[in-house]
């Protein structure tokens, strides 16, 4: 059998948490199970967060009442504080994501706390997790390639929040490139580096588009021995606390890349394909990703 590369998709949040489009519940439900089955089993659906911040994001515990519980889909909550942990305990989602910044400026910027506040947080997460339950814990160190704020991050600021994250037992950690700033090299050595600081965490890399080299970046992390990427149909995605920052690398753009090369994902291109030019036509735009404008090859 050939390798099997497992694909996050965060279209939902992600790609949708910039858009100037504001979509119901019921749409962003339709888009959930239309990527659910074109082969999502991990699936990124909503964000604890406060929607008169993020109004985009309303609706979370709408969407997670919804959807049924089932053996086979993966539901994530993004969750910045402990406010956010208890909504997603309250929802039942399936698995939480916790995200924290790699620099004091974006942190500040994006969840009003520096590093060391937000790693206290996910302690305390983890801690209320371990003594009341709720839901497995993923970790994302955001900006963790680049700061619109600060600048340059450091290997070594990635590596000390990487290696807290696994002693408190975090299984998975995301490194994500949230500006696009990356490149194939460093993405090699920072993926060698955690893994050094956390060689028992299952790693998970999160790419945005902005520069042109997330799918280069996608190709490093596979060649690095990294099985699981985030990505968003259509290419949707920005922070709205990120300058200029774009969408992540398209889902239907990254199966046809591994796909294409023998790898197995699980997703169905055809169908990824018209989901993609359908939610850019619902939010009334083109659609950022390479294959909702060029199609399949073979055709």
């Amino acid at each position: 059998m050939s390798r099997f590369i497992q694909i996050v998709e965060v279209g939902p949040r992600d790609g949708l948490q910039n858009e100037k489009a504001i979509l119901s519940v019921d749409e962003k439900l339709d888009l959930i199970r239309k990527l659910e089955a074109a082969g999502a089993r991990r699936t990124e659906v909503v964000s604890f967060v406060n929607p008169n911040r993020v109004p985009q994001m309303a609706g979370a515990e709408e969407i997670m009442d919804a959807l049924s519980p089932d053996r086979v889909h993966s539901r994530i909550g993004l969750v910045l504080n402990m406010r956010g942990w208890e909504r997603c305990v309250s929802t039942g989602c399936d698995e939480a994501n916790v995200v924290v910044c790699a620099s004091d400026g974006f942190g500040v910027a994006n969840q009003g706390a520096t590093v060391s506040q937000q790693l206290d947080t996910l302690a305390a997460i983890a801690e209320r997790q371990s003594i009341d339950g709720g839901p497995p814990i993923t970790a994302t160190i955001s900006v963790a390639f680049g700061c619109p704020f600060d600048g340059e991050v450091s290997e070594d600021q990635v590596v000390a929040i990487a290696r807290e994250a696994a002693a408190l037992g975090i299984p998975e950690i995301a490194i994500a490139d949230t500006i696009g700033v990356a490149d194939p090299w460093v993405v090699t050595r920072r993926i060698e580096a955690v893994r050094a600081a956390a060689p028992d965490t299952r790693l998970r890399m999160h790419f945005h588009d902005t520069r042109n080299t997330g799918l280069a970046n996608a190709y490093a992390s596979v060649q690095a021995g990294v099985d699981v990427l985030d990505a968003s149909v259509g290419g949707l995605g920005g922070c709205p606390f990120a300058p200029n920052a774009t969408g992540n690398i398209g889902t239907e753009d990254l199966v046809y890349m591994l796909e294409r090369a023998g790898f197995e994902t699980g997703y169905d291109l055809g169908v990824l394909i018209a989901i993609g030019r359908e939610i850019s036509d619902r939010l009334g735009k083109a659609p950022a990703s390479s294959l909702a404008r060029a199609g399949d090859f073979p055709a």
